[in-house]
Parts: C-alpha cells; sequence; structure tokens
C-alpha cells in the first residue's frame, strides 16, 4: 500500500524558511513525477512546484526564486525548501505522486508576525 506522509510544517515570522518533507512508502519519489501542491483557507488548491522521474523541475511563478524542490532517493523522501516566506505562503500543504495519484495528508505552514 502506497503512503506518504508530510512533515516540517509549522509557524515562522514572514522571511522565514522552512523545510518540508515527503516520505513514501510503498513506492519510489524517483518512479514518477512528485508534485507540491498547498491550499489556503477559502481557495482552490494550487501547484507549487513539480520534479519529474528524470529530475526536472519546476516551480509556480509565485515561488521562483523562494522555493526549491528536490528529493533523495536514498531516503526515498521529497522536499520542499521554502525560503524568504510571506504571509501568503500560508495554507496547507500537499505532496502528490502522479502514478497511482496518490496524496499525502497534508501539512499546515503558516506565516505570520
Amino acid at each position: 500500500q502506497v503512503h506518504l506522509v508530510e512533515s516540517g510544517g509549522g509557524s515562522v515570522q514572514p522571511g522565514g524558511s522552512l523545510t518540508l518533507s515527503c516520505a513514501a512508502s510503498g513506492t519510489t519519489v524517483s518512479g514518477s513525477a512528485m508534485s507540491w501542491y498547498r491550499q489556503a483557507p477559502g481557495k482552490q488548491r494550487e501547484l507549487v512546484a513539480i520534479i519529474t522521474s528524470s529530475g526536472d523541475t519546476m516551480r509556480a511563478d509565485s515561488v521562483k526564486g523562494r522555493f526549491t524542490i528536490s528529493r533523495d532517493n536514498a531516503k526515498n523522501t521529497m522536499y520542499l525548501q521554502m525560503n524568504s516566506l510571506k504571509p501568503e505562503d500560508t495554507a496547507v500543504y500537499f505532496c502528490y505522486r502522479r502514478i497511482g495519484q496518490t496524496w499525502g495528508q497534508g501539512t499546515q505552514v503558516t506565516v505570520s508576525s
């Protein structure tokens, strides 16, 4: 059975940093495109970043220059390094595996002074 488990969320002041992790079990993070999505209260879930099976990455314009997506195949974990956080980054962040259409349970990120 495939599971994705996010961790690393929390509360941080504007300008701060957080690193989110998405640990996979029952599957691999390298065998499929993997993504980070986020959903703010009252808003639709939006794509934040993608890493393909070949390692290519793409980020939404709103996070370019601030967020970095990566993965560690040995740890079977995907990451989202978030720097220069803004209040508008506040959301629940989800990881997603395209093959199998598997979602994690989400982790809350709150950016507030």
